[in-house]
């Protein structure tokens, strides 16, 4: 295979950029001339309204798929859980490499745990999925909407604004700051979103020189596992506006699957789900997700809940 020379696209957020540098290490060791091309989203620049208010995740990464078609860029990365469940025609997800911490973690300035938080404490997440998580383990506390990125969020917790807020783990420790983790939350107790963790790598279909260049980056376990968290999420219709949570392992060729759906109100019960079977590529980590859907649609039908009130004609994930 010959050595190419890459763009790679990213948004100007401080862990985005840490993924892409990421991403551009790892090429240019396998001997390809990388560059960064920096840019900052739709979804970036509306920090006042909620991600299923404004269009969802995909403002995360429309800029970056024009730059990808209009050539200024040959590839983009993405915190996989920003990535929509269907790809515009004429893009793939053809790289998904080895995950982070996938879990949720507690950051706090003066609590320990999310158990030892006072009644009534405020707590920051603009996640459909943490709210209705959070208010079925705790709906003692206020649950305030927390748009930004990282840095953003940790500040206005530092200004006192929220007595704890809920982020991604991986974020955190790929920026050097898991000391400001006061608690990771155990899947068990709090469900991660479909691919949570992960980096995907996006390029348009034709480039198959660039598929070929990444193919030494994917792992294949976090893809198997985050291919059938995102087979759960594309069959319930999983918009940002759906507080659903999808989350696999895979245990020798046995891939084992949770998820759940929960009500952002409280009002009904949360509905929780677990399938497992044997899976040797994406095909059948995909069919194991939507059997896992099929139940957890049953399941949210039984309970009196409604999935398409949760969002599911909003078409992004």
């Amino acid at each position: 295979m010959s050595n190419l020379t890459i763009t790679i696209a990213t948004r100007e957020s401080r862990l985005a950029m840490w993924q892409a540098e990421h991403v551009q290490a790892l090429l240019q060791r396998l001997g390809h001339q990388v560059s960064l091309l920096g840019m900052t989203t739709k979804g970036d620049q509306i920090l006042d309204r909620s991600l299923s208010k404004v269009g969802g995740k995909g403002l995360f990464v429309k800029e970056l798929e024009v730059a990808l078609e209009e050539g200024r860029a040959d590839l983009a990365v993405h915190s996989l859980k920003d990535v929509p469940m269907e790809l515009p025609e004429g893009f793939s997800l053809a790289c998904v490499m080895e995950r982070e911490d996938p879990r949720d973690a507690l950051v706090s300035n003066r609590f320990d745990t999310l158990e030892s938080l006072p009644q009534g404490s405020v707590v920051g997440t603009s996640s459909l999925r943490r709210m209705a998580l959070l208010r079925a383990r705790r709906p003692d506390l206020k649950i305030e909407p927390l748009r930004g990125n990282l840095d953003t969020r940790l500040r206005k917790l530092d200004d006192g604004l929220y007595d704890a807020i809920v982020l991604a783990a991986a974020g955190l420790k790929r920026l050097g700051l898991g000391e400001r983790i006061r608690e990771i939350f155990e899947p068990a107790v709090m469900l991660p979103a479909a691919g949570q963790g992960a980096l995907g790598i996006e390029v348009c279909t034709h480039r198959q020189d660039v598929m070929d260049a990444l193919a030494p980056l994917a792992h294949q376990t976090t893809w198997l596992a985050v291919a059938a968290e995102r087979a759960v999420s594309r069959a319930m219709g999983g918009s940002c506006s759906m507080p659903l949570a999808a989350f696999a392992r895979l245990d020798g060729d046995i891939l084992h699957i949770d998820a759940a759906w929960g009500d952002p109100e409280g009002v009904l019960e949360l509905v929780c789900v677990q399938a497992r079977a044997r899976v040797t590529d994406l095909a059948g980590a995909t069919a194991l997700g939507e059997r896992a859907a099929a139940s957890l649609r049953a399941g949210v039908v039984a309970k009196g809940g409604s999935v398409l009130l949760s969002g599911e004609s909003q078409g992004t994930p």
